[in-house]
């Protein structure tokens, strides 16, 4: 029997499946468009792309498995010049380079004073219950551009919540911008403070953390290797490793140094340990109860900032076991860190995970040295006053000169009277350090905009460059040469790929995963980031949603 369908009935039958199918993919549309509950935002201190390539196959936690299932890019390179914590920070989470955000170094000079300062430095903004160190950082007040927290507070009209972590204040600072909150482990005290820009009072779960005296019970550990010693690489004991905090050089590592009590001297030790990351993963999860995070159809954020990888790079290097293991222990500590996310998200499908790192490192010189490369420690203090010197033969004057990291400060009563041009001796100290056989080039601030970009590094001295804050004269180490005024270990602040060049992974809800190699900018951060939360860019933001890691292609 044949059966025949009228036009009419095929036409009615069709505009059914057709309404039906339209009725599916509204309904479906809420819950692809909705944003995720919980945005975990990592970044870790000194993991440069070439260290973590170098570890990643021992990686099999939390980092391993956010390397393997999110959307990683290996190569991700800084384009401002200085590869330091607190412009690395700031760029991460505004979109945006130094010139915009003004956050240029750790410490800058005050040109009244010619004293050092940390570059978040408010005096009206003290720390809360606790003493604050002279110059120290305390508020966001001299962050000039717009947070992925500060946005995330504009866009929900202050209902979500940010909560930033760190050992650093410099670090916990821009990650809360100016709407959330910071909180950071305190030197002195052992405890996890903020300052009065942030809170008036020390709300309980701080307290509850605090009062479990975590840096005081890790007094009595000792650092162990994770592994068998066979799985590590390279030496031990090097001799080109200090003895960091009367730790030692080589494994095991006892915190007590000598002493009979946990204070001030047993914390600098425990911030080089990897213990230091179990207190930050501790924090987090208290934060995440006490501030019920994740809890609402709100987005909130959860930012967190492992420094521990970094002072064990400072002290030990990026190729010492110690590194190793901290990576290792770090690898174990974020796979923590995610299983509380992910529960107070109510899922992995709530939860978007973003991870990055403020620079890489420069292995510690004299090992540089020692293998063949034309490395060298360049003591900043002592280039100063071989500076000062030559400007004083060939001026008649007395000229002040500070240098931190790349920047040269210039003072002094002839400067300041205008006894002598200032021009010119901006210039004659250009030329004179450009004349160095550490340098590659040097440029006054009065020829910052037209000079010749040697090499392509005078951009890089533009971008990270903010009048108020930066030097009077900016100068570019050649590759290899560590500006510090320590006399061991090791240092970063320059713009060559083993301290520029840092991973970003973007994970969970809305992310293509896949490994793409091409070199992207940490600016890009803060904007995908944006696009995955379903909200505009920070204002002051350079960068662009990574549309690959939205759509794969």
């Amino acid at each position: 029997m044949l059966l025949t369908i009228r036009p009419g009935r095929l036409s009615a039958m069709s505009r059914l499946r057709t309404t039906l199918a339209v009725l599916s993919v509204l309904c479906a549309l809420p819950a692809q468009a909705r944003a995720p509950k919980l945005t975990l935002f990592i970044s870790v201190d000194a993991l440069g792309s070439d260290l973590l390539l170098r570890n990643r196959p021992r990686l099999t936690g939390g980092l391993g498995r956010l390397l393997d299932t999110g959307a990683y890019y290996p190569y991700a390179r800084y384009a401002h010049a200085k590869a330091r914590t607190a412009p690395g920070h700031a760029t991460l989470v505004t979109g945006a380079n130094p010139w915009r955000h003004g956050i240029v170094d750790n410490e800058i000079q005050d040109r009244a004073t010619g004293q050092v300062l940390q570059v978040y430095v408010d005096p009206k903004h003290p720390v809360l219950e606790a003493v604050t160190p002279p110059a120290s950082d305390t508020s966001p007040a001299n962050l000039l551009a717009e947070t992925l927290a500060d946005r995330l507070r504009m866009a929900t009209q202050g209902r979500g919540k940010v909560v930033a972590l760190s050992f650093k204040a410099r670090a916990a600072i821009p990650l809360a911008g100016r709407t959330g909150q910071a909180w950071w482990f305190d030197g002195a005290s052992g405890q996890m403070v903020t300052s009065t820009w942030y809170a008036k009072s020390v709300p309980a779960w701080v307290q509850a953390l605090n009062a479990r005296k975590l840096a005081d019970a890790s007094f009595t550990k000792t650092w162990e290797l994770l592994r068998p010693r066979e799985e590590y690489v390279g030496e031990d004991d090097r001799a080109t490793e200090p003895d960091a905090y009367g730790m030692g050089r080589a494994f095991p590592h006892s915190l007590r140094n000598g002493l009979t009590a946990p204070g001030p001297q047993s914390y600098k030790a425990f911030a080089v340990s990897p213990f230091s990351h179990d207190l930050l993963v501790q924090a987090a999860k208290a934060a995440l109860e006490g501030e019920g995070l994740g809890k609402d159809g709100v987005p909130d954020m959860l930012a967190v900032s492992f420094s521990g990888t970094d002072e064990t790079f400072h002290a030990f290097g990026p190729y010492s076991w110690e590194m190793q293991d901290s990576l290792l222990r770090l690898d174990q500590a974020l796979g923590e860190l995610i299983t509380a996310a992910e529960r107070a998200a109510g899922g992995r499908a709530n939860l978007l995970i973003a991870l990055s790192a403020d620079h890489g490192g420069a292995e510690i010189p004299e090992a540089w040295a020692a293998a063949g490369v034309p490395a060298a420690r360049i003591n900043p203090v002592e280039v100063a006053k071989a500076l000062a010197k030559e400007l004083r033969t060939k001026f008649g004057v007395e000229v002040t000169v500070g240098i931190l990291a790349l920047d040269v400060y210039l003072g002094g009563k002839a400067l300041e009277s205008g006894q002598v041009d200032g021009v010119a001796v901006r210039r004659a100290a250009a030329a004179w350090l450009a004349k160095q056989p550490f340098a590659v080039t040097a440029v006054a601030r009065d020829d910052l905009d037209l000079a010749q970009d040697t090499a392509g590094l005078i951009a890089p001295l533009r971008r990270g460059y903010y009048p108020e804050r930066s030097g009077d004269v900016l100068f570019m180490a050649k590759p290899f040469q560590v500006v510090t005024d320590y006399p061991r270990g090791t240092n970063h602040a320059v713009p060559y790929s083993y301290e520029s060049q840092v991973p970003v992974v973007f994970s969970g809800r809305g992310v293509k995963p896949g490994t793409y190699f091409q070199e992207i900018d940490p600016v890009d951060v803060a904007p995908t980031v944006s696009a995955l939360l379903e909200m505009g860019m920070p204002a002051s933001a350079e960068g662009k949603p990574r549309a690959e890691a939205l759509t794969g292609r």
